[in-house]
């Protein structure tokens, strides 16, 4: 998610005093509306209005027609994402702003959100090294702050997954499952980049039920259910956490060569709110661990990380939109920290009644509604 050329015809301009003005807003906001990749998503297809277009800012404006609930990535080879957009209810319509270079790629809507979704083959036009930093030097440096950021939360989880892999191969079931979730923060925390490398997410944050046809379950959640349901640690385990720390390193070698966009980022954060909203919201994402509040805490503080870093350049453009946001962390904050304890963990999800998981998912959803405007409040200029 290297910074990139975004084309000016594109965006919305902001609100203006006089008519003449507002008149040239109305005639770029049509041009943007013309210019958007229209993305029909049913039961049974992914329909693209465009196969190939010039690389800059790109709009996906996506519509989902069909009955279940959908997901659309934009996938370059090796299924690394560039963008996506989770939990796009039927019915529904979404919008995702993306920086997206020349290249090769594939649009994926996925009807139930599992698989590998139906793909379309699209080419980006233009020259591969045209992409230019962003004419704004304040979302160059978010660019390369959110980096960092996410370089650190690499570093900070390698000991703390070695930790965790060192007390399942003592067969301390006790002590691995206390260093289970805070071996997740700094991923949870950065998600959207690790999960732009395409092969390490697999590898390491698959559910069981998200298991493809042949894949073999490995990673956090295969160790979770033997150390949390099945009370046991045996050869399997002691290798499976070895190989754990291994795919880790991985990630943290890779953080340098993500590509990181200032619509990535905001993207990113929205990301992480629909992963609290179709995982940990409903109590599947640690489902035997039930751990789920400290995933859901990480998730929000990485989102509020990537805005704050965003927020100088979104405040100027869209000062509704940052006051919003600023309420709504507030809010969601506050709600996790009833539930945070002395000793800094979290309730155990299994013990939050149903009336309290809707307040939860009301909150993400305040939260998620508004931060999903972010990536056009931000597009490089």
């Amino acid at each position: 998610m290297s910074a990139r050329r975004s084309t000016a015809a594109t965006l919305l301009t902001l609100a203006v005093a006089t008519a003449a003005l507002a008149g040239c807003s109305q005639k770029k906001d049509d041009k943007a509306s013309s210019d958007a990749v229209k993305v029909n998503a049913t039961d049974t297809a992914c329909e693209v209005s465009k196969t190939s277009f010039p690389a800059g800012h790109v709009v996906l404006d996506i519509a989902n027609k069909g009955s279940k609930t959908t997901e659309v990535y934009v996938y370059a080879a090796g299924d690394k994402i560039v963008t996506e957009r989770e939990n796009i209810g039927p019915g529904t319509k979404a919008t995702i702003n993306a920086e997206i270079k020349a290249g090769s790629y594939e649009i994926a809507c996925k009807p139930g959100m599992v698989g590998d979704g139906i793909r379309q083959k699209i080419t980006v036009t233009g020259d591969a090294s045209a992409a230019a930093a962003p004419a704004d030097p304040r979302l160059t440096a978010a660019v390369d702050a959110y980096r960092t950021y996410a370089q650190e939360q690499a570093d900070l989880t390698i000991p703390a997954v070695e930790a965790f892999a060192t007390a399942i191969k003592d067969g301390d079931v006790e002590k691995a499952k206390s260093l289970y979730a805070p071996s997740r923060t700094g991923w949870e925390r950065t998600e959207p980049v690790a999960e732009s490398f395409g092969d390490i997410d697999p590898k390491t944050d698959t559910r069981e039920d998200g298991l493809e046809a042949g894949q073999e379950w490995t990673g956090w959640h295969k160790l979770e259910k033997s150390l949390f349901a099945d009370a046991k640690i045996g050869d399997d385990e002691k290798k499976l956490a070895d190989q754990l720390v291994t795919d880790l390193k991985d990630w943290q070698k890779k953080i340098p060569e993500a590509e990181i966009t200032a619509t990535s980022m905001a993207n990113g954060a929205k990301e992480l709110l629909d992963e609290v909203a179709t995982g940990k919201i409903t109590g599947e994402e640690d489902r035997y661990s039930h751990t789920d509040l400290a995933d859901f805490a990480a998730n929000v503080e990485g989102a509020k990380k990537a805005y704050e870093l965003l927020k100088p350049v979104a405040s100027e453009r869209d000062a509704e939109l940052a006051k919003t946001l600023d309420a709504e962390f507030a809010a969601t904050e506050a709600l996790l920290a009833k539930y945070k304890q002395a000793d800094g963990t979290y309730t155990s999800y299994d013990k939050v009644a149903d009336a309290e998981r809707k307040t939860f998912s009301d909150a993400v959803n305040a939260l998620g509604e508004p931060l999903s405007k972010l990536a056009a409040a931000v597009v490089v200029k």
